[in-house]
């Protein structure tokens, strides 16, 4: 089974990938952040480090998930996105946190 799962960028990684602010990534395995990631990472390698680690495949710290008003942010990678983000009903987006002080 394939899910065409919608992931909504921020602006910074449209201009590095050259695509508009929503892309539409095919999804074969389980839909879970981490195959969700792998395959936006496939399609764009040019995003590979920016969302998450290299080494670790961890998130980057200024960089946070959210998807049907939930923070997916500290989910566990291979938990299981919501039923409505995996149908395509909802959009899947990756923030750029904002710091300062």
């Amino acid at each position: 089974m394939t899910a065409k799962i919608r992931v909504e960028l921020p602006r910074s990684l449209c201009v590095l990938a050259g695509v508009d602010r929503e892309v539409v990534v095919d999804v074969r395995d389980a839909p879970t952040q981490r195959s969700l990631l792998d395959a936006l990472e496939a399609d764009f390698p040019m995003l590979r480090g920016t969302i998450r680690d290299y080494a670790t495949q961890a998130r980057r710290p200024f960089i946070r998930f959210f998807a049907c008003e939930q923070d997916l942010s500290h989910a566990p990678p291979d938990a299981p996105l919501p039923r409505a983000v995996a149908e395509g009903e909802e959009v899947f987006m990756v923030v750029g946190a904002i710091a300062g002080g």
